[in-house]
């Protein structure tokens, strides 16, 4: 079926003549001369006068939908997904205390991970946040360099993710 453009003629049966306005994935707005504003499907029955197929500005809802992941992912602390290492699925976390008098602590390893993740993921916004602020040149650069620190002290903790590009990476050469 072809889709026509914003500006393209047609003579509906019912309607008479008019011209597109606008076009979504179900319907066009339809101005007819003698009937105003009607809204019919794309697939109705009419006769195309003149068609303007290159006036068409569709976006998919893929694109959308990709498009708001990456906003929320810059502006906000909304989590991605990060799987952990198969290795640890179902496993838990011991704390054990020097004095053996003491009770030690477990902790299911997942819900470690999930704090882990939750802590890099609110770094990456902090970090965001820095850069893209009013701050000095030089202010920036020394909170970043902070900012590179603490990713690396939490390097110990890479064990857990099952994706290398998803584990911390703190200075590289010193």
């Amino acid at each position: 079926m072809e889709i026509l453009g914003v500006g393209s003629r047609i003579n509906h049966p019912e309607h008479g003549k008019g011209v597109v306005t606008n076009v979504d994935s179900k319907q066009y707005w339809v101005t007819f001369i003698e009937n105003g504003l009607e809204i019919i499907a794309l697939d109705d029955t009419f006769e195309i006068i003149e068609a303007s197929e290159n006036e068409v500005d569709t976006v998919s809802f893929f694109d959308i939908e990709s498009s708001l992941v990456q906003i929320l992912k810059k502006y906000s602390d909304v989590s991605e997904i990060v799987p952990i290492g198969d290795k640890w699925r179902g496993g838990l976390l011991e704390l054990k205390p020097a004095d053996g008098n003491l009770k030690s602590k477990e902790i299911k390893i997942e819900d470690f991970f999930k704090k882990i993740t939750m802590v890099r993921d609110r770094l990456r916004v902090m970090e965001q946040k820095v850069n893209s602020s009013n701050l000095e040149e030089q202010e920036k650069i020394e909170l970043q360099q902070y900012i590179t620190r603490i990713y690396g002290s939490l390097t110990t903790f890479n064990v857990l993710f099952k994706s290398k590009e998803q584990q911390f990476v703190g200075q590289k050469g010193k």
